[in-house]
């Protein structure tokens, strides 16, 4: 294995020697979950993979779509603002509006309505624990029957089961809706709609499987769901303890809504410390903070290393971005140094790649961060937050999960007086 920790060697992988490291590993708990690593994240390099992406990159992540959805977003947002102000200075549990905000808009645009209740919040949490878990065959083989005394694979494979058995239904229901329509327009199509044209129409260089269709709409909305709303917990945390940039962000936002009920996406653009403080969050609390891991295909010399093919490759983002020889005091929280910056997360600065880089990029960038910007936005330009029980804000628990995305570990609860 190699274990890339700063800039240069990041920049060496994921972009010199990019396609020699596009291969991803064969590991035990993504291939039991996403069938048989027939997704885009875990596929291995080759057609298929370029296929697969190809399909969620043009039908689902391209500029026009993301766009095309900017009212399911504006509505959803607006519902979140709705509860948030019904709350009456009670407590309410920031970390769980984020997650059914984020959600709701990933399943609204990729599975055709929303999915709610306990059950559904419990069946992403067990997919995401199990696929994050350490699993001691995926690093020495011989050992792989630890996971199965452990009972790690059992889980896996209750999880794979109970989620297969979601998404059916989800096709299912789908394949009877298209029955009874002839002349739907296209724009009004989701993503599993898609998915079953194209399987139909036989449009690629082979046959789209069923469980294949499957494997993407679990990647889009597995994905799309944990990661962003993660991250929209982190930011909302780190303005709670520094009250400085909140004030300064809600400065921002008061100026650019000029006295409208709520912030739009055209507004956006307009707000520089609102992006800042997104980078910012992204840098400290990089959704991913070991990325996926790549294999390489051939023997690559690498920084004067000889790297042999089949090497298992590891890109340490969260040790880039608190890397002191990068970062002026690194462990702070601080948005201005992004202002007037050309650094980006969209995989050209190799100093912050909270979405990786190169090839196995994560391709849905764009469709995050629009929802990211348009709920941090609304609530810090319609709500002063304050934590309940007199607990200063110093003091908020800021500890971390051990999983594969970074999470808080407790809940963000807070009060929230409207500031109009």
């Amino acid at each position: 294995m190699l274990v890339a920790s700063s800039a240069e060697a990041a920049k060496e992988i994921m972009k010199t020697h990019d396609l020699k490291f596009a291969n991803r590993p064969k590991l035990s708990m993504p291939d039991t979950l996403t069938y048989g690593s027939s997704d885009i994240t875990f596929s291995p390099y080759g057609e298929f993979w370029r296929q697969v992406k190809s399909i969620a990159v043009v039908h689902l992540l391209n500029t026009a779509r993301v766009q095309s959805f900017r009212q399911v977003r504006e509505k959803q947002t607006a519902l979140m603002i709705e509860t948030i102000a019904k709350s009456h200075k009670s407590v309410i549990d920031l970390s769980e509006l984020s997650f059914w905000l984020v959600n709701n808009i990933v399943c609204t645009v990729s599975l055709g309505k929303s999915y709610q209740g306990l059950k559904f919040t419990d069946l992403l949490e067990r997919f995401v624990h199990v696929l994050g878990a350490l699993c001691i065959g995926n690093f020495i083989p011989w050992l792989s029957w630890i996971d199965r005394l452990s009972g790690l694979q059992d889980k896996a494979h209750k999880v794979a089961k109970d989620f297969d058995d979601f998404l059916e239904g989800v096709v299912k229901e789908h394949l009877d809706k298209r029955k009874e329509w002839d002349d739907q327009s296209k724009e009004d199509r989701d993503l599993v709609d898609i998915l079953l044209d194209i399987q139909s129409a036989n449009a690629l260089g082979f046959a789209l499987q069923r469980e294949t269709i499957k494997a993407i709409i679990l990647d889009v909305f597995a994905a799309g769901t944990d990661t962003t709303y993660a991250s929209l917990v982190w930011s909302l945390s780190e303005l709670m303890r520094h009250p400085r940039v909140m004030k300064k962000l809600q400065q921002e936002a008061t100026e650019v809504a000029q006295g409208r009920s709520m912030i739009y996406e055209s507004d956006l653009d307009k707000m520089e410390y609102l992006k800042a403080t997104i980078k910012e969050t992204l840098r400290l609390y990089p959704p991913i903070p070991l990325l996926i891991p790549r294999q390489s295909m051939q023997d690559v010399k690498l920084m004067g290393y000889d790297i042999p093919a089949g090497t298992q490759t590891i890109v340490n983002a969260w040790a880039i971005g608190h890397d002191p020889t990068l970062w002026d005091e690194p462990d702070e929280f601080r948005p201005e140094r992004f202002l007037n910056s050309s650094i980006d997360y969209k995989g050209l600065h190799f100093e912050l790649i909270p979405f990786g880089a190169g090839r196995r990029g994560c391709p849905g960038v764009q469709f995050a961060i629009v929802m990211y910007e348009l709920a941090l936005a609304n609530v810090i330009y319609k709500f002063n937050l304050e934590l309940p029980n007199g607990v200063e804000a110093k003091d908020l628990d800021m500890s971390e999960t051990n999983s594969l995305t970074l999470h808080k570990k407790t809940p963000l609860l807070v009060i929230a007086t409207p500031r109009f």
